[in-house]
C-alpha cells in the first residue's frame, strides 16, 4: 500500500506545474550541483561557473546548491564506484579529491571510469555539445588540473566533495534533446531480464533486483539508505529467486522502484514546500493524492513541532506561494486549536472532504536500511476530524491561557525543565502520542504516569514564571482521561468539563478544590510579602496520594492563616461550602487515591485555581 500510494503520488506531481523541475521525470535525477564547466567547441575549459543559490535559513541567507534534473543516479558501492553520466562528483568529472594525497589512484581511477563512459556513450553522437565533452576528457590532464586558472580560483569548494555537470554555449549539456536521447537508449539496454508481474501496479514488466535510488534526509543518517532489500537467501522465500534475487524476492517493476525512490525523495527534500517534521526519531512526510497543496500546508500547521526539530521547506518555491490563501489556512489551523468546531467545507471551495491524504512516519535505525514507523491514507475529512477531536479533549478553560497547544508541548511536559537545556522527550512516546492524535485513539498510559510524575517532583519557580500545575498539564490529564472512559462507563464525566464544576461530590475533585483554596488563604495570609514556599511545595504530593494523611495538618494550618488573612472569612467560607459536599463525618478521607483520582485531583485544583483568577471572587465578595 505504501508504494503503491508513493507511485501515484509521483504520476501527479508529474502533471503538477508547481513541481516542474523538483520531480524527476522517468531516467532522470534531481541532484545538488555546486559547478558548471564551461567547454568551448575544441573541449577547452573556459570557466567554472558556480551553481549555488540563497536560500533562508531562520534570519540569514545561506549558499545551497542548485537543485537540477540530471541523467538518472542510483546508488552506488564497491571499491570503484561507476560513475554517473554528465553528472558526477569532482573526483569523476575533474579527477581532484582531498583525498589524493594519501591515495594518488583516488581519483585517476574514477576520472579514467568517467571518461571511458562518455567516449563509448557520445562517440557517435553528431552535436557539437557531445564532441566537446569527448574533446575536454581527451584533452584534460587531472595532474595539472589544479593549476587551471579556473579550477585553482573554485578549489577551495571542488574539495568538499561536490557535484559537477557541462555547459556549452551557455546552456546545460545533459538538457540538449541528442545527449537525452542517447541516455535514454542506454538505460533500455540496461533494463532487467528478470520479467515478472509487479506487486504494485499488477503489469508484467522488468523486476528491480536491486533498489538502489537512495533515500537522502532520514534522520540520523542523513546520507541515503534504502527502503526495499533483501540481503541474504535467508530472507527469501523458499530461495525461488536465485543466488543474486535480492528484490526479486518482492517483486517490484524498475518503473515504481524508481517512482517512489524519487517521490520518498521530493518529499524529504527542501523542494517539497511543506518540509518535514522529526519526531523523536522519526521522520514524518505527508501529502494528499491531489495538485491541491492546501491539503498539506493546513495539515502542516498542525504538525509543528519545537524549531530544534521542525524541518521547514526554505525552497524558492515558497515565495511564488499565495500568501493570503496560506494565512487564510493558517487561520483555519489557529481556531481548530483552540478548540473551535470549523465546517470543513468553507475552507476551500476546491477542497473535496474525500481526497486521500497520506502519512508515513519513516526512521532509519542504522546506515543501511531504512524502517516504516507509522502509515495512515485516509480520507481528508477522517483524518482532520480526528485532529479536531483532539484539540476538543484538550479544552480547558483558564483566562490567561487559551494558546494552542502543539504536540510537542504535549510531550515537552514529561520532561523535566528545570535544566537550562533541557533533555529531549522519548522518543518512542512522541511518536506513540502522535499516533494516538491521528487515529483519535487513547493517548499512551505513559504520557498520564510521566505527567503525575512530573507534578509530583517538581516545584513552582516564580523567577522562571514556571509552575508545576500550568495549562498544558491540566490540558492533557482532562484529555487522557476522556479518552481512557470515553467507550465505557465514566466515573469522572461531570468534573471532565472546560471549567469548574461547584456541584460535583466526587471526593477527588472536591480535595483538589480544597487545597487549592487552603494555599490562597495562605498566600493571602502572607500579603505584601513573598513566601519562599506555599504548602503546594511542600504538601502538594502527599496531600494527592494521601489524602487522609495531609489534610487535617493543612486544615489547622488554615485556622493560622485565616486568622491573618485581611479577608479571612471568604476563605473560610469556601472551605465550609467543600467541606459539606465532602461529608467527612459519613465519607472520611480517602487514604490513597488511585492515578486516574490524582489526575482528578489535579483537575479540581486547577479548576479551582483558574475560577478564582476569571472571576476575582473574594475580592468581589469582600466589596459587596
Amino acid at each position: 500500500m505504501i508504494l503503491q500510494a508513493l507511485n501515484n503520488y509521483y504520476n501527479i506531481l508529474l502533471d503538477d506545474e508547481e513541481a516542474k523541475g523538483k520531480i524527476a521525470p522517468p531516467g532522470y535525477s534531481v541532484a545538488n550541483v555546486s559547478y558548471a564547466l564551461n567547454l568551448s567547441r575544441t573541449g577547452e575549459l573556459l570557466d567554472m561557473f558556480p551553481q549555488y543559490r540563497l536560500a533562508p535559513r531562520g534570519n540569514q541567507m545561506i549558499e545551497k546548491p542548485a537543485r537540477l534534473i540530471v541523467p538518472e543516479q542510483p546508488g552506488r558501492q564497491g571499491k570503484t564506484p561507476p560513475p554517473y553520466f554528465l553528472c558526477d562528483k569532482n573526483a569523476y568529472v575533474l579527477g581532484i579529491h582531498k583525498n589524493d594525497e594519501e591515495d594518488p589512484e583516488y581519483s585517476k581511477q574514477r576520472f579514467e571510469a568517467f571518461s571511458e563512459l562518455h567516449k563509448y556513450l557520445l562517440q557517435n553522437v553528431d552535436c557539437p555539445e557531445a564532441k566537446a565533452v569527448i574533446k575536454f576528457l581527451e584533452n584534460y590532464d587531472p595532474l595539472h588540473g589544479r593549476e587551471h586558472p579556473a579550477i585553482a580560483k573554485n578549489l577551495e569548494g571542488l574539495l568538499k566533495d561536490v557535484f559537477v555537470v557541462f555547459m556549452f554555449d551557455g546552456k546545460y549539456i545533459h538538457n540538449q534533446q541528442a545527449i537525452k536521447h542517447v541516455w535514454e537508449k542506454h538505460l533500455q539496454s540496461y533494463a532487467s531480464d528478470y520479467v515478472g508481474q509487479c506487486l504494485v501496479t499488477g503489469e508484467v514488466k522488468p523486476i528491480a533486483r536491486l533498489h538502489d535510488i537512495k533515500l537522502k534526509g532520514i534522520y540520523p543518517h542523513y546520507g541515503g539508505v534504502t527502503l526495499v532489500g533483501f540481503n541474504d537467501l535467508a530472507y527469501e522465500s523458499y530461495n525461488r529467486t536465485g543466488k543474486n534475487g535480492q528484490g526479486l524476492n518482492s517483486p517490484v517493476s524498475e518503473d515504481v522502484t524508481k517512482a517512489y525512490s524519487k517521490t520518498l525523495n521530493y518529499l524529504l527534500s527542501d523542494d517539497n514546500t511543506n518540509g518535514k517534521i522529526v519526531i523523536g526519531d522519526t521522520t514524518v512526510i505527508y501529502w494528499a493524492e491531489s495538485q491541491n497543496s492546501d491539503y498539506a500546508t493546513l495539515m502542516s500547521y498542525f504538525f509543528q513541532f519545537s524549531e530544534e526539530e521542525q524541518e521547514v521547506s526554505q525552497s524558492d518555491n515558497n515565495e511564488r506561494r499565495d500568501r493570503n490563501a496560506e494565512n487564510d489556512l493558517k487561520k483555519i489551523a489557529e481556531k481548530i486549536m483552540r478548540g473551535q468546531q470549523v465546517d470543513l467545507r468553507s475552507i476551500n471551495e476546491n477542497f473535496d472532504e474525500n481526497t486521500r491524504f497520506c502519512i508515513l512516519g519513516i526512521e532509519a535505525p542504522n546506515r543501511g536500511r531504512a524502517a516504516i514507523r507509522f502509515f495512515y491514507r485516509d480520507p481528508f475529512k477522517k483524518i482532520l476530524q480526528n485532529i479536531m477531536q483532539h484539540y476538543d479533549d484538550l479544552k480547558i478553560g483558564d483566562p490567561e491561557e487559551h494558546y494552542p497547544i502543539t504536540p510537542y508541548s504535549i510531550v515537552r511536559e514529561t520532561v523535566s525543565r528545570k535544566p537550562i537545556n533541557p533533555p529531549p522527550p522519548q522518543p518512542l512516546l512522541t511518536g506513540a502520542v502522535f499516533r494516538s492524535i491521528l487515529t483519535n485513539t487513547q493517548y499512551p498510559a505513559a504520557l498520564y504516569y510521566a505527567i503525575i510524575n512530573r507534578i509530583r517532583t517538581e516545584m513552582d519557580d516564580e523567577k522562571r514564571k514556571f509552575r508545576k500545575i500550568n495549562y498544558v498539564k491540566a490540558a492533557i490529564i482532562k484529555a487522557y482521561l476522556i479518552r481512557q472512559y470515553r467507550y465505557r462507563e465514566n466515573p469522572f464525566k461531570e468534573v471532565l468539563t472546560m471549567a469548574l464544576n461547584e456541584q460535583s461530590t466526587i471526593p477527588a475533585y472536591l480535595l483538589g478544590r480544597l487545597f487549592a483554596v487552603l494555599e490562597a488563604a495562605q498566600v493571602e495570609a502572607a500579603k505584601p510579602s513573598k513566601l519562599n514556599a506555599t504548602i503546594k511545595d511542600r504538601y502538594f504530593t502527599s496531600a494527592c496520594a494521601s489524602p487522609a494523611s495531609a489534610f487535617p495538618v493543612l486544615l489547622r494550618l488554615s485556622q493560622h492563616h485565616i486568622s491573618k488573612a485581611e479577608y479571612g472569612y471568604v476563605y473560610d467560607r469556601r472551605i465550609q461550602e467543600i467541606m459539606q459536599l465532602l461529608d467527612v463525618d459519613k465519607t472520611p478521607y480517602p487514604k490513597r487515591l488511585t492515578l486516574d483520582e490524582q489526575g482528578i485531583f489535579v483537575l479540581g485544583y486547577y479548576h479551582q485555581r483558574a475560577y478564582r483568577k476569571n472571576n476575582n471572587t473574594e475580592n468581589q465578595e469582600t466589596k459587596n
